[in-house]
């Protein structure tokens, strides 16, 4: 095969097509010889060596090589385990920039830079070649017709998001076409985008999407696979499993075709990314991509013994984020998705481990520096999650500004006041109202916290209710894997059921839940499926069930879809009142004047909470007063926000409790909007015709709604 090559240009990285030809460039600082694998139909194989190297980049423009083109790296030089270089020219390396990648990875010895039968274990040397296991880069020719389509820039305090797996959402959805389900094309069928937003989700948080590795060994021993995704080895290509139109680049047209459907909806697409480790796991794991283009330059390695990765993730690596070259290759994958894929915003996993350097925890390392002062990645919604494996990983409100936060304090808290575990109510109450303790002194807003409750790691809502351990033994770990402090509460019996008692304690307690998430001060995120009753039968660790354990289930049953219908419900009442979608934090204090302030606290008694009563463990019920008319803060067009006045009465405890109206509020009406004891919600109010004292059955909250008198509060407030 006889190809033309030209010098081409080491700026830009990866295959990038102008038309003409195709300039390909791979960084290695310490590889000694770099060659290009193209592929043709048959597989067959054509090896050319890159004549150029500038700055560590290894590069050849070659003209007519065109889009639909399969390519891969070989890359020579030492194979030296114990001073951390493990270059294995026979084996056959995804490129970092790839924009597409067609195929999984076949398991096989081939894959492994050592043999493994060898009694040196990794520090052998494996000779057999890899190629015909791992799947090839493909060539892309990024043109797309975007028709205007542009970013939605959707405020914060007006955001609802939905996590979902592509796969996993639409693969069992009767409405969806076969060929479509379970790909990105099957998230734009009408019947998808229609469940959304008659939800009234405003984005939707896609699971992993970055090309990732399918087939890891441990799990195809126990014919499982990686499910969820969290292995990555293409941080520019859409993972092409899910693609519909095909693996020859088709994945890149689909992907955005998806962004631009749902944004026509009105609905963000938030991308959960993993920069913090790549799927070549550690020192006994495959040599895939990093690993024999360079070792040293992009992992973390134990600092006297570099045969060793440093692990601040559990998945055996870390990618080395204090190197230019690694940090550059994050911020080229971010600024990509969101100028050429137009995403919204990303969650990063494991997000403690990028703020790592020399083996060190700092807040404002320079990964969120860059971050801060990045024209582009400075105006997308950031989310961290803010924990890792590591010493002093857990970093719950401490991330810079411009970063929200998956707040597992928040999570936790709630669980334990609905289960009736001993916490204290003010605990519960910084939580309700944004987290300020959490947030406020570092100069951010409510919205700093994304409130969650359940999440794809751990248990579902349903399951939350229905099982006090968890139940991973199809995982085939012998039940050892997955949280085992869940902080759940199966309401009197363990799983699957027929008690009417126990079943209407469950959904109660899911709607106690849910009506919790959505009223809180904050960001809320919704697990798909919850709000349809979705179990995994107590699985909390599904990360290798690609089955019905993890897909979504359509088919509804009545209390299914009376969940949905109160969770529909739920969602429009929170985008119709700003006085739970606040952009500030509340003052707890009267701001325009009034005798009333914009919040208060209340005892069963109508009394306000003393600060004894904040710090009793004991206690499991309490009110709170949200008033419409001193809400502080202007709209983003400057007018003065008002709403109505809201009372909720939260009672965890096992009986019914009586609230009294403070004395203030007794010459009000109030209408009941909502008691999750029945699930019953009126969105105009319904008269209340009690004597002043409102029962709340156990485990249960009620919502009022102040429907005369708001002129007068109003007159008051001015």
């Amino acid at each position: 095969m006889n190809i033309r090559q030209l010098p081409g240009t080491a700026n830009v990285l990866g295959a990038t097509w102008d038309g003409k030809g195709t300039n390909f460039a791979l960084f290695s600082e310490n590889a000694e010889k770099v060659e290009l694998c193209l592929f043709d139909r048959h597989g067959q194989e054509t090896r050319i060596e890159l004549n150029e190297m500038y700055n560590f980049v290894w590069h050849g423009y070659f003209p007519g090589i065109e889009p639909g083109q399969r390519y891969g790296f070989r890359v020579h030089g030492p194979y030296d385990p114990q001073n951390g270089h493990r270059f294995n020219a026979n084996k056959l390396l995804i490129d970092p920039y790839a924009l597409a990648i067609a195929g999984t990875i076949e398991h096989g010895s081939p894959l492994f830079g050592y043999r493994w039968l060898d009694p040196e274990e990794d520090l052998s040397y494996n000779d057999e070649d890899s190629a015909a296991l791992m799947p090839k880069c493909v060539v892309v020719d990024t043109q797309f017709d975007w028709e205007g389509d542009r970013l939605l820039e959707i405020p914060w305090y007006e955001t609802v998001i939905y996590e979902l797996h592509v796969k996993g959402f639409t693969c069992q959805h009767p409405d969806i076409p076969e060929n479509l389900r379970g790909t990105y094309a099957g998230l734009t069928h009408p019947a998808a985008i229609e469940h959304l937003k008659s939800l009234g989700i405003t984005a939707v948080e896609l699971m992993p999407v970055h090309h990732f590795y399918e087939n890891p060994g441990h799990l195809v021993d126990r014919g499982l696979r990686n499910y969820w995704g969290y292995d990555t080895l293409g941080y520019f290509a859409p993972h092409s499993s899910y693609s519909a139109a095909g693996q020859s680049g088709e994945q890149v047209r689909e992907f955005k075709q998806m962004v631009k459907a749902l944004h026509a909806a009105g609905i963000e697409v938030i991308l959960d990314v993993v920069y913090n480790h790549t799927g070549e796991g550690n020192h006994m794991g495959p040599t895939l991509s990093f690993r024999g283009i360079d070792n040293v330059a992009y992992y973390q390695q134990v600092g006297d013994n570099r045969r060793y990765y440093m692990d601040y993730t559990g998945c055996g690596n870390t990618l080395n984020v204090s190197h230019p070259q690694v940090l550059k290759l994050i911020m080229d994958s971010l600024r990509y998705w969101v100028q050429e894929m137009h995403v919204d915003g990303f969650r990063f996993d494991l997000a403690s481990a990028l703020a790592r350097e020399l083996y060190a925890q700092g807040t404002l390392a320079s990964f969120f520096d860059i971050i801060h002062q990045d024209p582009v990645l400075s105006r997308v919604k950031l989310i961290a999650e803010p924990w890792d494996v590591g010493p002093g990983g857990y970093q719950v409100g401490k991330f810079p500004l411009l970063w929200s936060e998956w707040n597992g304090r928040y999570r936790d808290t709630v669980r334990d006041f609905w289960r009736g575990e001993d916490s204290t109510l003010a605990e519960f109450a910084y939580r309700f109202t944004g987290s300020s303790d959490l947030y406020e002194f570092t100069g951010r807003r409510p919205h700093a916290s994304i409130n969650f409750i359940t999440c794809h790691d751990g248990f579902t809502l349903r399951d939350l209710v229905s099982y006090n351990h968890k139940h991973n033994e199809e995982n085939g770990e012998e039940n050892h894997d997955g949280e085992d402090h869940n902080r759940s509460w199966n309401c009197g019996e363990e799983g699957e059921t027929d008690d009417p008692e126990v079943l209407q304690l469950r959904a109660q307690q899911q709607r106690n839940m849910i009506a919790t998430l959505l009223l809180s001060q904050g960001v809320p995120m919704l697990l798909a499926g919850d709000e349809m009753g979705r179990s995994q039968g107590g699985n909390n660790n599904a990360y290798c069930q690609d089955s019905e354990i993890s897909w979504v289930n359509w088919n509804l049953s009545d209390t299914d879809q009376s969940l949905l219908d109160y969770t529909r419900q739920l969602i429009g009442f929170l985008h119709e009142h700003p006085i739970f979608r606040r952009r500030k934090w509340f003052q707890g204090r009267a701001i325009h004047g009034s005798e009333i302030s914009d919040i208060s606290w209340l005892n069963v008694d109508g009394t306000r909470m003393t600060d004894e009563q904040w710090q009793e463990g004991f206690a499991k019920s309490l009110g709170v007063f949200l008033n419409g008319q001193e809400i502080a803060t202007p709209s983003r067009h400057g007018e003065r926000v008002i709403d109505d006045s809201f009372l909720i009465f939260f009672n965890a405890h096992y009986e019914t409790l009586e609230f009294k109206l403070p004395k203030k509020l007794q010459k009000y009406d109030w209408a009941l909007v909502l008691d999750t004891k029945t699930g019953e919600f009126h969105a105009e109010g319904q008269p209340f015709r009690e004597e002043r004292a409102i029962p709340v059955a156990a485990r249960a909250l009620v919502i009022l709604q102040c429907v005369s008198g708001g002129d007068a509060l109003r007159e008051t407030a001015v």
